[in-house]
């Protein structure tokens, strides 16, 4: 079930100005400098801010995301014929031969349901050349991010242009073990309507993603903080075996 935030038609085309700072991807550019990334993946590409920052810098990119909302926001972008857009998930990828598979922001944590996330880790292997790439973010549980998700400290109005104003909090609904669900409203000033988008995420120790990794036939080359966010994020990085 994909979220409303990412598939309703009035939102999808919020998503970047609400979430403006993507100082987030400069990593994952870095990484993909590292390996020598030429042809790249993007799974939950979304509005394809990512796809595209690597499509401007030369690499043959493919943006895959089971939003069809996001998916035509970036494909309506400036150089978005650069890019080769699908609407799937991960576990319904064509052979590509990538040098690196990418899960930016919360993709990784959006694959909540176990069976999900397997396939999307066997989908992303087979879609890589041998000693190919995929990196990946998830919050450290320790850190307890969803403390800070209620209307207090999330509350916001956003002016958007050929919108109006947008006033959007969001406000934490359940915590289940690993899965934290969580809801953010938006109430559209121009005409008082309100909508609301319900996410469920999975928070992952490190020691289960590791598991997992290896699972999947992956070899784990590091795992790193992540520039932004220091000591609250984990940054995986594994590879495909040559043999």
């Amino acid at each position: 079930m994909v979220d409303e935030v990412f598939r309703h038609p009035r939102l999808a085309p919020l998503y970047d100005t609400l979430d403006p700072d993507r100082s987030d991807l400069d990593a994952y550019v870095r990484v993909a400098e590292e390996v020598g990334a030429r042809r790249v993946l993007d799974i939950g590409c979304g509005t394809g801010v990512f796809a595209l920052m690597l499509a401007d810098r030369g690499a043959e990119v493919v943006g895959i995301d089971p939003a069809q909302a996001s998916i035509e926001v970036a494909r309506a972008k400036p150089g978005a014929e650069r890019v080769r857009w699908i609407h799937g998930d991960g576990t319904t990828l064509p052979p590509l031969q990538a040098d690196l598979v990418t899960m930016t922001a919360n993709v990784a944590q959006h694959i909540a349901e176990p069976r999900a996330w397997a396939g999307t880790l066997r989908g992303a292997y087979e879609a890589l050349r041998p000693g190919g790439h995929l990196v990946f973010e998830t919050r450290d549980p320790a850190g307890r991010a969803w403390e800070e998700w209620n209307r207090d400290a999330t509350r916001e109005v956003t002016d958007i242009p050929g919108v109006g104003a947008v006033e959007s909090w969001v406000d934490l609904i359940e915590v289940d073990g690993p899965l934290v669900t969580f809801r953010g409203t938006y109430v559209f000033a121009a005409d008082g309507q309100a909508l609301t988008s319900e996410s469920t995420l999975r928070f992952r120790e490190r020691q289960e993603v590791e598991a997992d990794l290896a699972a999947c036939g992956y070899l784990l080359t590091d795992v790193r903080d992540a520039p932004d966010r220091p000591g609250r994020e984990f940054v995986f990085l594994a590879r495909r075996p040559t043999a």
